[in-house]
């Protein structure tokens, strides 16, 4: 039975963290993005957030996205200083092609950083892709 049960592979969604300027704290900030590169719309995205060190761990936070129109990205968090030396992960769902998607994605400790910094799809900016 396990055998008939298709996993599809989740590929043009990343999630991502850009650093940008904070209006209202008048600071520079990191916030983590849901891109959608696919050429179909993603409906019913749901993330959920957490992050753990080797002692502590976050709370476990839930984002409702609903859905997220092709070529085009989402913001999901801001993500604080003091947990970018946290494992920081993102459990991704949605629904496209009438299946359920699901992936996992991952900062490792202190990876989101202006060192580690690409050029994104779709936001045209400079950011951090989660493994």
């Amino acid at each position: 039975m396990r055998k008939d049960i298709e996993i599809p592979t989740i590929e043009k969604v990343h999630i991502v963290a850009i650093k940008e300027w904070d209006t209202d704290f008048l600071a520079q900030n990191w916030n983590v993005y849901l891109i959608n590169d696919r050429e179909d719309i993603i409906e019913t995205v749901l993330v959920l957030s957490r992050g753990s060190n080797k002692d502590i761990k976050t709370s476990t936070l839930r984002h409702g996205l609903k859905d997220i129109a092709p070529k085009t990205s989402a913001k999901v968090e801001l993500i604080t200083d003091e947990v970018l030396g946290f494992t920081n992960e993102y459990l991704v769902t949605f629904f496209a092609e009438g299946k359920l998607f699901e992936r996992r994605f991952i900062f490792e400790p202190n990876s989101i950083s202006e060192s580690n910094t690409k050029l994104l799809p779709v936001m045209e900016k400079e950011g951090v892709f989660a493994s």
